[in-house]
Protein backbone atom coordinates (compact mmCIF):
# COMPACT_ATOMS: atom_id res chain seq x y z
CA UNK A 1 0.00 0.00 0.00
CA UNK A 2 1.34 3.40 -1.02
CA UNK A 3 1.27 6.15 1.57
CA UNK A 4 1.77 9.92 1.62
CA UNK A 5 2.57 11.89 4.76
CA UNK A 6 0.51 15.00 4.01
CA UNK A 7 2.03 17.21 6.70
CA UNK A 8 5.59 17.61 7.93
CA UNK A 9 8.21 20.33 8.29
CA UNK A 10 11.88 21.00 7.61
CA UNK A 11 14.02 23.71 9.14
CA UNK A 12 17.54 24.86 9.85
CA UNK A 13 16.97 25.86 13.46
CA UNK A 14 17.14 29.59 14.18
CA UNK A 15 16.38 30.44 17.84
CA UNK A 16 15.13 33.92 16.97
CA UNK A 17 12.94 33.08 13.98
CA UNK A 18 11.80 29.81 15.57
CA UNK A 19 11.12 31.27 19.01
CA UNK A 20 7.88 29.22 19.18
CA UNK A 21 10.16 26.21 19.74
CA UNK A 22 10.72 27.07 23.40
CA UNK A 23 12.66 25.20 26.07
CA UNK A 24 9.77 22.82 26.69
CA UNK A 25 10.51 21.59 23.15
CA UNK A 26 14.26 21.05 23.54
CA UNK A 27 14.00 17.81 21.52
CA UNK A 28 13.31 19.80 18.36
CA UNK A 29 15.70 22.72 18.90
CA UNK A 30 17.93 21.53 16.06
CA UNK A 31 17.97 21.13 12.29
CA UNK A 32 15.52 18.74 10.62
CA UNK A 33 16.23 18.04 6.95
CA UNK A 34 15.25 15.52 4.26
CA UNK A 35 18.03 13.08 5.19
CA UNK A 36 16.48 12.87 8.69
CA UNK A 37 12.98 12.09 7.41
CA UNK A 38 13.74 9.78 4.49
CA UNK A 39 14.54 6.64 6.56
CA UNK A 40 11.44 7.16 8.72
CA UNK A 41 9.23 7.32 5.64
CA UNK A 42 10.79 4.13 4.24
CA UNK A 43 10.44 2.24 7.53
CA UNK A 44 6.73 3.09 7.65
CA UNK A 45 5.87 2.39 3.98
CA UNK A 46 5.51 6.02 2.88
CA UNK A 47 6.45 6.82 -0.71
CA UNK A 48 6.42 10.55 -0.21
CA UNK A 49 5.47 13.59 1.85
CA UNK A 50 4.16 17.14 1.68
CA UNK A 51 6.44 19.75 3.29
CA UNK A 52 4.50 22.53 5.03
CA UNK A 53 5.75 26.01 5.97
CA UNK A 54 6.82 26.60 9.56
CA UNK A 55 7.86 30.26 9.32
CA UNK A 56 6.11 33.12 7.56
CA UNK A 57 8.25 34.39 4.72
CA UNK A 58 8.72 33.82 1.01
CA UNK A 59 12.26 32.71 1.92
CA UNK A 60 10.63 29.75 3.68
CA UNK A 61 8.67 28.89 0.52
CA UNK A 62 11.85 29.06 -1.57
CA UNK A 63 13.74 26.96 1.00
CA UNK A 64 11.12 24.19 0.82
CA UNK A 65 10.97 24.33 -2.99
CA UNK A 66 14.75 23.98 -3.13
CA UNK A 67 14.61 20.88 -0.90
CA UNK A 68 11.77 19.47 -3.02
CA UNK A 69 13.76 19.98 -6.23
CA UNK A 70 16.60 17.88 -4.78
CA UNK A 71 14.51 15.14 -3.12
CA UNK A 72 12.00 13.17 -5.17
CA UNK A 73 10.16 11.93 -2.10
CA UNK A 74 9.04 15.49 -1.29
CA UNK A 75 5.96 15.36 -3.52
CA UNK A 76 4.53 18.76 -2.67
CA UNK A 77 5.10 22.01 -0.79
CA UNK A 78 2.61 24.14 1.15
CA UNK A 79 4.37 27.48 1.34
CA UNK A 80 3.77 30.91 2.79
CA UNK A 81 2.88 34.07 0.94
CA UNK A 82 1.55 37.38 2.20
CA UNK A 83 -2.10 36.84 1.36
CA UNK A 84 -2.84 40.40 2.50
CA UNK A 85 -0.42 42.00 0.03
CA UNK A 86 -1.75 44.32 -2.65
CA UNK A 87 0.35 42.50 -5.27
CA UNK A 88 -0.90 39.05 -4.23
CA UNK A 89 -1.88 38.01 -7.78
CA UNK A 90 1.56 38.95 -9.07
CA UNK A 91 3.25 36.88 -6.35
CA UNK A 92 0.97 33.91 -6.98
CA UNK A 93 1.71 34.11 -10.70
CA UNK A 94 5.42 34.00 -9.88
CA UNK A 95 5.03 30.91 -7.68
CA UNK A 96 2.71 29.14 -10.15
CA UNK A 97 5.79 28.17 -12.20
CA UNK A 98 6.81 25.61 -9.54
CA UNK A 99 5.00 22.34 -10.12
CA UNK A 100 5.66 21.05 -6.60
CA UNK A 101 4.15 24.13 -4.96
CA UNK A 102 0.62 22.99 -4.17
CA UNK A 103 -0.76 25.68 -1.89
CA UNK A 104 -0.25 28.05 1.00
CA UNK A 105 -0.77 28.40 4.74
CA UNK A 106 -0.84 31.20 7.26
CA UNK A 107 -0.34 30.61 11.00
CA UNK A 108 -3.81 31.88 11.85
CA UNK A 109 -3.64 30.22 15.29
CA UNK A 110 -1.28 33.05 16.24
CA UNK A 111 -3.61 35.79 14.98
CA UNK A 112 -6.67 37.48 16.56
CA UNK A 113 -9.81 35.35 16.35
CA UNK A 114 -11.39 37.65 13.73
CA UNK A 115 -8.33 37.51 11.42
CA UNK A 116 -10.06 35.42 8.73
CA UNK A 117 -12.80 38.04 8.37
CA UNK A 118 -10.26 40.66 7.23
CA UNK A 119 -10.80 42.07 3.73
CA UNK A 120 -7.13 41.87 2.75
CA UNK A 121 -6.87 38.23 3.85
CA UNK A 122 -10.04 37.32 1.97
CA UNK A 123 -8.77 39.10 -1.12
CA UNK A 124 -5.75 36.78 -0.96
CA UNK A 125 -7.91 33.68 -0.53
CA UNK A 126 -10.00 34.78 -3.53
CA UNK A 127 -6.83 35.00 -5.64
CA UNK A 128 -5.76 31.38 -4.99
CA UNK A 129 -8.41 29.78 -7.22
CA UNK A 130 -7.08 31.27 -10.47
CA UNK A 131 -3.81 29.39 -9.93
CA UNK A 132 -5.43 26.25 -8.48
CA UNK A 133 -3.62 26.60 -5.14
CA UNK A 134 -4.95 24.91 -2.00
CA UNK A 135 -5.17 26.53 1.43
CA UNK A 136 -4.31 24.84 4.76
CA UNK A 137 -6.36 26.15 7.70
CA UNK A 138 -4.23 26.26 10.86
CA UNK A 139 -6.37 27.31 13.83
CA UNK A 140 -7.22 26.60 17.44
CA UNK A 141 -10.69 25.14 17.99
CA UNK A 142 -12.05 28.47 19.27
CA UNK A 143 -11.44 29.87 15.75
CA UNK A 144 -13.71 27.32 14.06
CA UNK A 145 -16.64 29.77 13.69
CA UNK A 146 -14.43 32.10 11.62
CA UNK A 147 -13.15 29.15 9.57
CA UNK A 148 -16.74 28.02 8.89
CA UNK A 149 -17.58 31.46 7.56
CA UNK A 150 -14.44 31.41 5.39
CA UNK A 151 -15.11 28.06 3.71
CA UNK A 152 -18.77 29.00 3.19
CA UNK A 153 -17.71 32.27 1.53
CA UNK A 154 -15.36 30.53 -0.95
CA UNK A 155 -17.17 27.36 -2.09
CA UNK A 156 -14.85 26.87 -5.07
CA UNK A 157 -11.64 27.05 -3.01
CA UNK A 158 -9.99 23.80 -1.82
CA UNK A 159 -9.38 23.89 1.94
CA UNK A 160 -7.88 21.40 4.37
CA UNK A 161 -7.97 21.72 8.17
CA UNK A 162 -4.63 21.04 9.85
CA UNK A 163 -4.38 19.15 13.15
CA UNK A 164 -8.18 18.59 13.37
CA UNK A 165 -8.46 22.27 14.43
CA UNK A 166 -6.46 21.71 17.63
CA UNK A 167 -8.98 20.61 20.25
CA UNK A 168 -7.83 20.63 23.88
CA UNK A 169 -7.17 16.89 24.12
CA UNK A 170 -5.10 17.30 27.28
CA UNK A 171 -8.09 18.60 29.25
CA UNK A 172 -10.59 16.32 27.49
CA UNK A 173 -12.76 19.28 26.42
CA UNK A 174 -14.69 18.19 23.36
CA UNK A 175 -18.20 19.72 23.14
CA UNK A 176 -17.60 23.12 21.48
CA UNK A 177 -14.93 21.67 19.15
CA UNK A 178 -17.28 18.83 18.15
CA UNK A 179 -20.04 21.33 17.32
CA UNK A 180 -17.68 23.27 15.03
CA UNK A 181 -16.36 20.09 13.36
CA UNK A 182 -19.90 18.86 12.62
CA UNK A 183 -20.64 22.18 10.93
CA UNK A 184 -17.43 22.62 8.90
CA UNK A 185 -17.42 19.00 7.71
CA UNK A 186 -20.67 19.64 5.82
CA UNK A 187 -18.85 21.71 3.22
CA UNK A 188 -17.74 19.77 0.15
CA UNK A 189 -14.66 21.96 -0.37
CA UNK A 190 -13.12 21.07 3.02
CA UNK A 191 -10.86 18.14 3.89
CA UNK A 192 -9.11 17.45 7.18
CA UNK A 193 -5.73 16.13 8.28
CA UNK A 194 -5.39 13.63 11.10
CA UNK A 195 -2.25 15.31 12.39
CA UNK A 196 -0.90 17.20 15.37
CA UNK A 197 -3.05 15.35 17.88
CA UNK A 198 -0.34 14.09 20.23
CA UNK A 199 0.98 17.61 20.77
CA UNK A 200 -2.48 18.71 21.94
CA UNK A 201 -2.54 15.78 24.39
CA UNK A 202 -0.45 15.29 27.53
CA UNK A 203 2.99 14.96 25.89
CA UNK A 204 4.46 12.55 28.41
CA UNK A 205 1.42 10.53 29.43
CA UNK A 206 -1.01 10.33 26.49
CA UNK A 207 -2.55 7.00 25.52
CA UNK A 208 -4.35 6.00 22.29
CA UNK A 209 -7.60 5.98 24.28
CA UNK A 210 -7.16 9.74 24.88
CA UNK A 211 -7.25 10.34 21.11
CA UNK A 212 -10.09 7.95 20.28
CA UNK A 213 -13.08 10.23 21.12
CA UNK A 214 -11.62 12.93 18.85
CA UNK A 215 -10.86 10.47 16.04
CA UNK A 216 -14.42 9.13 16.33
CA UNK A 217 -15.85 12.64 15.82
CA UNK A 218 -13.56 13.32 12.87
CA UNK A 219 -14.27 10.05 11.06
CA UNK A 220 -17.99 10.25 11.77
CA UNK A 221 -18.25 13.73 10.25
CA UNK A 222 -15.62 13.85 7.51
CA UNK A 223 -15.59 10.10 6.68
CA UNK A 224 -12.62 8.35 5.09
CA UNK A 225 -13.41 10.18 1.82
CA UNK A 226 -12.21 13.54 3.16
CA UNK A 227 -9.40 12.64 5.57
CA UNK A 228 -5.63 12.25 5.19
CA UNK A 229 -2.72 11.34 7.43
CA UNK A 230 -0.10 13.87 8.51
CA UNK A 231 2.69 13.18 10.98
CA UNK A 232 3.48 16.81 11.86
CA UNK A 233 7.10 15.59 12.09
CA UNK A 234 9.35 16.79 13.67
CA UNK A 235 6.98 18.68 15.98
CA UNK A 236 5.42 15.32 16.93
CA UNK A 237 8.77 14.31 18.47
CA UNK A 238 7.95 16.25 21.64
CA UNK A 239 5.22 13.69 22.36
CA UNK A 240 5.87 10.61 20.20
CA UNK A 241 8.34 9.11 17.77
CA UNK A 242 7.29 8.76 14.13
CA UNK A 243 6.72 5.00 14.12
CA UNK A 244 4.64 4.99 17.32
CA UNK A 245 2.49 7.79 15.92
CA UNK A 246 1.84 5.87 12.71
CA UNK A 247 1.07 2.68 14.62
CA UNK A 248 -1.48 4.49 16.82
CA UNK A 249 -3.39 5.60 13.71
CA UNK A 250 -2.99 2.19 12.04
CA UNK A 251 -4.52 0.50 15.06
CA UNK A 252 -7.49 2.88 15.01
CA UNK A 253 -8.02 2.20 11.30
CA UNK A 254 -7.72 -1.59 11.57
CA UNK A 255 -11.52 -2.17 11.33
CA UNK A 256 -11.81 0.00 8.19
CA UNK A 257 -11.99 -1.51 4.70
CA UNK A 258 -8.86 -1.69 2.55
CA UNK A 259 -10.48 0.84 0.22
CA UNK A 260 -11.05 3.36 3.02
CA UNK A 261 -7.56 2.83 4.39
CA UNK A 262 -6.06 3.45 0.94
CA UNK A 263 -8.05 6.69 0.62
CA UNK A 264 -6.84 7.86 4.02
CA UNK A 265 -3.17 6.96 3.66
CA UNK A 266 -2.74 7.81 -0.02
CA UNK A 267 -5.51 8.71 -2.45
CA UNK A 268 -7.02 11.72 -0.65
CA UNK A 269 -3.68 13.51 -0.24
CA UNK A 270 -2.72 12.62 -3.80
CA UNK A 271 -5.89 14.09 -5.28
CA UNK A 272 -6.12 17.13 -2.97
CA UNK A 273 -2.54 18.24 -3.62
CA UNK A 274 -2.49 16.94 -7.23
CA UNK A 275 0.56 14.80 -6.59
CA UNK A 276 2.12 12.99 -9.53
CA UNK A 277 3.82 9.67 -8.88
Amino acid sequence: MNRIDSHQHFWIFDPVRDSWIDNSMKKIQRDFLPQDLSPLLSQNQFSGCVAVQASQSEEETNFLLDLASKNDFIKGVVGWIDLRAENISERLRHFSQFEKLKGFRHVVQGEPDDFMFGNEFRNGIAALKQFDFTYDILIFHRQLPAAIDLVKSFPEQKFVIDHIAKPDIKSGEIASWKKGIKEIAKFENVKCKISGMVTEADWNNWKPSDLKPYLDVIFENFTADKLMFGSDWPVCNVASDYTNLVKTVEDYLAPFSDEDQNKFWFENAKSFYKIHD
